[in-house]
C-alpha cells in the first residue's frame, strides 16, 4: 500500500524540520552550509510540487472552498519563498542569517499548520484511498522536475508555473553541481544526535516516573 497525499506531504514537512535542526546543530560552518543547501533543495521542490498537484486537486474536489484555501496557501508560500531566497546563498557567518532562518521556519510552520488542519482533512474526506495514493505519486514525481531554488517572482498559475519550472529547473540543477550537500559523515552525526536526544528523553521520563512514584508513596 502506497502513501496517501497527507502522508507524503507530512513526510516532507518532517524532513524540513530535520534539515533545520541540523543547520543549527552542525559542528562547523561548512556543515551548516551543506544542510542549508539541503533545506533549500527540498523546500523549493516541495512548494512548487504542492502548487502544481495538491492545490489544483483541492480546487477540483472542494470547489469554491478549495479555490480560497489554495489562494491562502499560495500567499503563505510567497512568504516562505521570499525568506528562502534570502538565505539560500547566505553564509551562516552573516549575522542576518539566523534571524532570517528562524523567520522562514516560523512562516513555514504557520503554513504547515494550515495545511494540516484545513486543507488535508477536507481533501482526504472526498478522496478514495486509491485517489489519494495517485495524487501522492503525482506530487512526488513532480518534485523530480521542479526547480531546486527559490524563485519568488515566478508565476503561480498552474500552466505558467509549469512552463517557468521547466525553464528554470535545468539552470538550478547546474548550479547545484558546484554546491555541497550533506555528506555521509553529516548524516551519521545527525543520526547520533537524534539517538542521543531520544535516549536522554527516555532517561528523563524514567526519572520523572521514579520521582512521581516516590511522591505517591510519601502521600500514601
Amino acid at each position: 500500500m502506497g502513501e496517501t497525499i497527507s502522508e507524503a506531504i507530512g513526510a516532507d514537512h518532517d524532513s524540513l524540520d530535520f534539515y533545520y535542526e541540523n543547520i543549527k546543530n552542525a559542528l562547523d560552518d561548512a556543515a551548516k552550509v551543506r544542510w542549508r543547501n539541503q533545506l533549500t533543495w527540498n523546500l523549493a521542490r516541495h512548494a512548487i510540487s504542492e502548487e502544481l498537484t495538491l492545490y489544483p486537486a483541492m480546487e477540483k474536489y472542494l470547489g469554491d472552498v478549495g479555490v480560497q484555501l489554495s489562494k491562502t496557501d499560495k500567499e503563505q508560500h510567497l512568504g516562505v519563498k521570499n525568506y528562502l531566497s534570502q538565505i539560500q546563498d547566505m553564509t551562516p557567518t552573516d549575522p542576518k542569517f539566523w534571524l532570517l532562518l528562524d523567520d522562514l521556519m516560523s512562516v513555514l510552520h504557520h503554513h504547515i499548520e494550515h495545511e494540516k488542519t484545513e486543507d488535508m482533512p477536507r481533501l482526504e474526506k472526498l478522496l478514495s484511498r486509491e485517489e489519494s495514493e495517485a495524487l501522492a505519486g503525482e506530487f512526488k514525481r513532480t518534485k523530480l522536475i521542479a526547480p531546486t531554488r527559490s524563485h519568488p517572482s515566478a508565476p503561480t498559475e498552474v500552466h505558467l508555473e509549469t512552463l517557468a519550472g521547466l525553464m528554470t529547473a535545468p539552470i538550478d540543477y547546474l548550479r547545484n553541481m558546484v554546491r555541497d550537500f550533506p555528506t555521509d559523515s553529516d548524516e551519521r552525526e545527525a543520526e547520533e544526535r537524534i539517538k542521543n536526544r531520544k535516549e536522554d528523553g527516555a532517561h528523563d521520563s524514567t526519572e520523572d516516573s521514579d520521582l512521581n512514584g516516590t511522591v505517591r508513596d510519601t502521600n500514601w
